[in-house]
């Protein structure tokens, strides 16, 4: 039989990914203190690993693919298959963002003013590139992790750090200096496994479903019945990634009508709906919209 090696990142977006993968139709169990989870898929063996380890064992075919940050990605130069962006995190499902930052009184401003400075970070090789590529001599110091405390307690001057909502690094006084650059969660496959016909045609059934199920995150399914002299003011309030669904019912002058819509749209259209002479109105979740 043939099976696929999927890598799933460990950490903060272990539990998210693990939920987007039960919304795109696969269960993943995972055990504690057990890094090789079940699934219900007997055409996968799943691995749970870091993400800033990933993309290094895909590329050497540990992993035939996995899931990682376009930040780690870049840090380990690795020669992968991006098959597909994930966006979504933990917290705000929008891409992530490294910042250089230093404390909220310092007189450094510019990235300019960093010349000479010790920096600490997770991120070396991408941040050494970076002050590299703009010759700025700097000391980079790698951060084995609780990266803010570094520089408020002085053992360096500046971070480059990870951030999404900028609430850790406001909550320690810091102040933000620069945007490095962006990332989010990839879908990455290594290039021999991306040669075999069965494990491409795999994987991008895999990045199709969830996908899949990112856009329906956002989004419910509505439907109501309407007579047939009120549909047309009903069908105007709607509005809908297509045409509505529009269904005749039986012996009836009704009409069953079903829309899909964003979630946040929801509170103030069904008391339009209602006015306009909508009945039975149900609102229900989607777990895909493909």
């Amino acid at each position: 039989m043939n099976i696929l090696k999927l890598g799933l990142p460990k950490g903060s977006l272990e539990k998210s990914t693990i939920e987007l993968f039960d919304k795109a139709g696969w269960k993943v169990k995972t055990v504690s203190r057990n890094y090789f989870p079940e699934v219900d898929d007997d055409e996968l063996s799943c691995s749970i690993c870091r993400p800033q380890e990933m993309s290094r064992y895909v590329e050497q075919g540990v992993l035939d693919a996995g899931i990682t940050g376009k930040d780690w990605i870049m840090e380990n130069n690795s020669d992968v298959v991006v098959v597909d962006d994930l966006v979504y995190s933990k917290v705000s499902r929008k891409p992530t963002r490294w910042v250089i930052a230093v404390p909220g009184d310092s007189e450094i401003n510019t990235i300019e003013d960093l010349e000479g400075k010790k920096i600490s970070t997770e991120l070396v090789n991408y941040t050494e590139k970076f002050f590299k590529e703009r010759n700025i001599n700097v000391d980079i110091e790698f951060s084995w992790g609780a990266t803010e405390a570094k520089v408020v307690s002085g053992l360096a001057d500046a971070i480059v750090e990870v951030t999404e909502t900028e609430s850790t690094i406001r909550a320690h006084g810091l102040k933000i200096i620069y945007e490095m650059m962006s990332s989010n969660s990839q879908f990455i496959a290594n290039r021999q496994a991306w040669e075999d016909p069965w494990k491409q045609e795999k994987i991008k059934n895999i990045a199709m479903l969830l996908q899949g199920a990112l856009r329906a995150d956002k989004i419910v399914g509505l439907k109501m019945n309407v007579s047939e002299e009120k549909l047309d003011e009903v069908i105007g309030h709607l509005p809908s990634m297509n045409a509505p669904t529009i269904a005749h019912l039986y012996h009836k002058k009704w009409y069953s009508v079903e829309t899909v819509i964003s979630e946040h749209q929801v509170r103030d259209l069904i008391p339009r709906l209602l006015k306009s002479g909508a009945e039975g109105i149900v609102e229900y979740a989607l777990n895909k919209v493909i």
